[in-house]
């Protein structure tokens, strides 16, 4: 029989980064049941212990001392009153397919967020979002270990401190351990389709009339058009956010730059600019380093031809920031988490 708390040492943590990044630690702790997390860090991590989901998210500077990787993957129904329904999922699915489960199941609600890499429980910790839809819009609450108490605990929705790929527990990371996460979805579709091109592949697929699982498809095709696969060329999806700036900045860089695409937020005294435009212009698209470059499909892609180091990675990452800072006045910020090193 298999136990449910299994400790290897060392490991290599290559095959747990979607950057592929040849890092080691000298202890990983894997666990299959949340609630034996508690018992798991008690007996074999410390403060340090890097909490680890699909690795989707993360840069590898250097190897944690310790990393823990939390398979609990259990889908249960709360809650249905006929019209939505409350789900809750364990930290350790894949993102993906949880989103298709839910779709099988006749729940819509997440089939924008169709095909983003990583775990359900690093969801609310970014606050995963893509094609007009953020994740905390159908989180109703997130249950947590908190490292510093050493007990359980439950954050209802407006207690995780959401806003623009952030939360409370991408705040405080060395905190708490996500261990399940429950999603308010509908069985009568309420479809989001004005963003990034998902009516015109809707349309180009001859479609008129979308069910969620044709949304979630269109956001497939469109998202491995754009983005590499981290099977094929190491990356972390888009590596920096989408900057946000005062009106006041947004209008008069647009009066020097009237292609640049510019967007509003619910602020009304800010606007998002698009980080990849940005980098663009300063001519990073296609950039390689030895093995560490930019993708040439898409400048908010930084990837791993191979055998480039979390830190080449971060050095590239930290030059490009500088050129759109000196060229725009903008300070961009990475998306990933740095494990191993700050971001100036």
């Amino acid at each position: 029989m298999i136990p449910p708390i299994r400790v290897i040492a060392p490991a290599s943590l290559a095959p747990r980064n979607t950057f592929g990044i040849d890092a080691t630690t000298p202890r990983l702790i894997e666990v299959d049941d949340a609630g034996l997390v508690g018992d798991a860090l008690a007996l074999h991590g410390d403060a340090r212990t890097l909490v680890l989901g699909g690795g989707s998210n993360l840069l590898l500077v250097t190897g944690p001392d310790s990393a823990l990787v939390l398979r609990d993957a259990r889908i249960a129904l709360v809650a249905d009153d006929g019209d939505s329904v409350v789900v809750r999922c364990g930290a350790g699915h894949d993102w993906h397919g949880f989103v298709m489960a839910t779709l099988e199941r006749g729940w819509s609600g997440l089939e924008n967020l169709a095909l983003i890499p990583g775990t359900v429980g690093a969801s609310p910790i970014q606050n995963i979002g893509a094609y007009g839809v953020e994740v905390m819009d159908r989180i109703v609450a997130v249950d947590a270990f908190d490292r510093e108490s050493g007990t359980p605990a439950r954050f209802a929705h407006d207690a995780c401190g959401f806003s623009y790929r952030d939360s409370r527990f991408k705040a405080t990371p060395d905190r708490y351990v996500v261990t399940g996460v429950e999603f308010r979805l509908h069985r009568q579709p309420r479809l989001h389709l004005d963003y990034a091109g998902i009516r015109d592949e809707l349309t180009a697929a001859g479609i008129t009339a979308p069910t969620p699982r044709d949304v979630a498809d269109a956001v497939i095709r469109i998202r491995r058009r754009k983005l590499p696969d981290p099977a094929v060329i190491g990356n972390a999806g888009s590596f920096f956010k989408n900057p946000i700036v005062p009106v006041a900045v947004a209008e008069a860089l647009l009066a020097t730059n009237p292609g640049m695409p510019v967007f509003n937020v619910p602020d009304a005294a800010q606007r998002k600019l698009s980080a990849a435009w940005l980098i663009d212009q300063c001519g990073w698209k296609g950039h390689r380093d030895g093995d560490a470059g930019v993708s040439a499909g898409h400048a908010l892609v930084l990837v791993n031809h191979g055998r480039a180091t979390g830190a080449q990675l971060l050095d590239l990452a930290r030059r490009i920031a500088a050129s759109v800072q000196a060229r725009f006045g903008v300070a961009i910020e990475p998306e990933p988490r740095i494990i191993g090193a700050r971001w100036e």
